[in-house]
Parts: structure tokens; C-alpha cells; sequence
């Protein structure tokens, strides 16, 4: 019977969202690796707080793309995951293109959050060692999504 009941591929597909800014670089390589690792087993939101942050994760792989505050504030709530730099959770970040409104989106989210320890910001958290970005990205590919794609 068809149309009786959800896809079960789609009942399996969990949907990642992947946050950046301004020239989408650290979200384009997020993509590139998850994408690489997980094929189509995920779904691969990229969420722009700009549009070429946006097109560039587009043109990574992402599945689906929009840009700015509304799409990313809709979006994060009905993610399994969200994925991006630090900056994403904080008002002002990313010379003032993450809004109060994302922050507190992102942060309210009952997903779980990844984070890269990345930011523009003149903060430093004490504690965290400096990884280049590809470190950074392989730890959440192969250990966090991982972990939480065997979890949820």
C-alpha cells in the first residue's frame, strides 16, 4: 500500500543543521565531511546567517539551504542536530551577523548542539586546545554525529 504510513527512509533520515556566517567556509567543510561520511542517511540543512554563507554550504552538498533570521530560527526547531562554530550561540557574534533572536533559537532548540571552539570574537575560553579546522571537523564526523546518529 502506498501513502499508508511514513517513508521508512525518511523515518531514518535525521536532519543536521549546519550553522555559519559570513563566508560560510567553517559550514561548507562541515558539510563536505558529513556528507562524505553519512551520504544520504542524513539530511544536510545549511543555514546561512548571510546568502553566500548560505550558497557556499549549498554548493558543499547541503541537501537544502536558507538563509537569515527567521530561517534559522524556524529551522533549528525541528533538527535533530545542530552543527556550526561556537558563534552561533552567542547575540552579536560573527561581527554582529548572528542575531539575538538566532542565539536564543539556537540555544532553546532541544536538539543537541556541536560546537566547534572557533570564534572571531575577542574571547578566549580557558582550557580549550587550538585545533586546526579539519581536527576540529573530523572529531564531530566520526565521533560526535556518530555517537549521537547511534543514540536518537
Amino acid at each position: 500500500m502506498t501513502g499508508a504510513g511514513p517513508n521508512k527512509e525518511t523515518e531514518l533520515t535525521k536532519r543536521i543543521c549546519v550553522i555559519d556566517g559570513q563566508g560560510g567556509g567553517i559550514g561548507a567543510t562541515l558539510i563536505k565531511y558529513l556528507k562524505s561520511a553519512y551520504g544520504e542517511s542524513v539530511e544536510l540543512i545549511a543555514l546561512g546567517t548571510n546568502a553566500i554563507a548560505t550558497a557556499s554550504m549549498l554548493k558543499a552538498g547541503a541537501n537544502r539551504g536558507a538563509s537569515g533570521e527567521n530561517a534559522i530560527c524556524r529551522s533549528v526547531l525541528e533538527a535533530d542536530a545542530i552543527v556550526g562554530p561556537l558563534g552561533i550561540t552567542w547575540a552579536n557574534a560573527m561581527l554582529g551577523e548572528v542575531t539575538p533572536r538566532m542565539a536564543e533559537a539556537v540555544m532553546s532548540s532541544p536538539a543537541p548542539k556541536i560546537l566547534l571552539p572557533l570564534s572571531q570574537e575577542n574571547t578566549e575560553i580557558v582550557g580549550m586546545v587550538k585545533e586546526p579546522l579539519p581536527h576540529l571537523v573530523e572529531a564531530v564526523v566520526a565521533g560526535k554525529i556518530k555517537e549521537m546518529l547511534r543514540h536518537v
